[in-house]
């Protein structure tokens, strides 16, 4: 339990100090070290990340680090997603779930690295949000894909937020991280709520007492990361959320695609294509 306490704390710190990240360490915090199962630590994340998250949020709102326009723009079509993403992840392996996100994170991760489109006015802490309907129509969209994958594998996605409200929207790096804040708190908010429905029908159930247990451990831990963060400059701020990224990217490949692979080739041989041999041509 003090390794999962510590694991707790680490989710904190990564939300505080990135903006994101921590629900790539809760999902196998819960599986590995707390033995849930996976189904059940998804949407357990689901509720530990929005907890932890409206903590560092309210932190940032404090310090005027929020836009609530972009969160509302950004939040309500990832709520819609979250909801349908939830729905449909009861229809594959939890293996196949982490794996499909690592692979979007090395992406993610990889822009971030590159610092594709970050380049000035986006780090300039007053520049303003870009608004009208080339901005709105991109925007809606990332929220509703954002929103699926928070749902579909109990992860907060502010490895795709933080980066979406920088490019799509204009926002300095140090308010997109509370701006995703923002957002992570709404997709994780109904995701979790739509999986309520779909753990029953898997037999599983959900434990509070796990839950309160890391939201009080990390939201101290949000609190220390956001303290970090003020001291650190933009730039270096990017990299490091980028190469946290790649790094956490490459674990749960290396711990879910096996496994992935061995569900997909036990499907596979339960379920084989209907073969024509010559004896049953007429």
């Amino acid at each position: 339990m003090i390794y999962a306490l510590l694991g707790a704390l680490a989710v904190g710190v990564s939300l505080g100090l990135l903006g994101s990240g921590g629900s790539i360490l809760t999902v196998p915090v819960l599986v590995y070290l707390l033995g849930r199962p996976e189904k059940a630590a998804i949407a357990e994340s689901l509720a530990i990340v929005g907890g932890i998250a409206a903590a560092g949020a309210a932190l940032h709102a404090r310090r005027g680090a929020v836009r609530w326009s972009s969160a509302l723009l950004f939040g309500v079509p990832g709520m819609i997603g979250s909801f349908l993403g939830a729905f449909g992840s009861k229809y594959v392996s939890g293996a196949l779930q982490l794996t499909i996100f690592a692979c979007v994170m090395l992406a993610a991760a990889t822009l971030m690295v590159r610092g594709v489109g970050l380049a000035s006015p986006a780090t300039d802490p007053g520049a303003q949000p870009k608004r009208g309907l080339r901005a709105a129509a991109p925007t809606i969209a990332a929220g509703l894909a954002v929103g699926a994958l928070t749902g579909f594998v109990g992860v907060g996605g502010g490895f795709l937020i933080v980066p979406a409200l920088v490019l799509l929207m204009g926002l300095p790096m140090g308010h997109a991280v509370g701006t995703s804040l923002v957002v992570i708190v709404m997709n994780c908010a109904v995701g979790f709520l739509k999986h309520q429905r779909v753990l029953p029908a898997l037999g599983l159930e959900t434990d509070w007492t796990t839950i309160g247990l890391f939201i009080a451990v990390g939201a101290a831990g949000t609190f220390a990361g956001s303290a970090i963060a003020g001291r650190l400059k933009q730039t270096t701020l990017r990299k490091l959320f980028g190469l946290f990224l790649l790094a956490m990217a490459a674990f749960v490949l290396y711990r879910e695609a096996p496994h992935a692979i061995r569900d997909w080739a036990a499907n596979h041989a339960n379920n084989p294509a209907p073969q024509t041999s010559l004896g049953d041509e007429p």
